[in-house]
């Protein structure tokens, strides 16, 4: 019995496996932390624009070409 555990823990097969699902998991947790951090303040800054940009009017451009 013993032999095969021994035997069990020397195979590393499936080991990069695990560490890319584990870094990949890291990277998609970091992400979202980052995500959720900034998102107040791109809302705030979106409003902003919006704002200032109804504020604008927009005159029309004509071309006479009869001329």
């Amino acid at each position: 019995m013993l032999n095969r555990i021994a035997k069990f823990s020397e195979h590393e097969d499936g080991a990069i496996t695990v560490d890319w699902v584990i870094l990949t998991a890291g990277l998609v947790g970091l992400g979202t932390i980052v995500v959720l951090s900034i998102s107040d303040g791109v809302q705030h800054v979106d409003s902003q624009t919006g704002d200032a940009l109804s504020k604008i009017e927009v005159q029309e451009i004509v071309f006479d070409f009869d001329n």
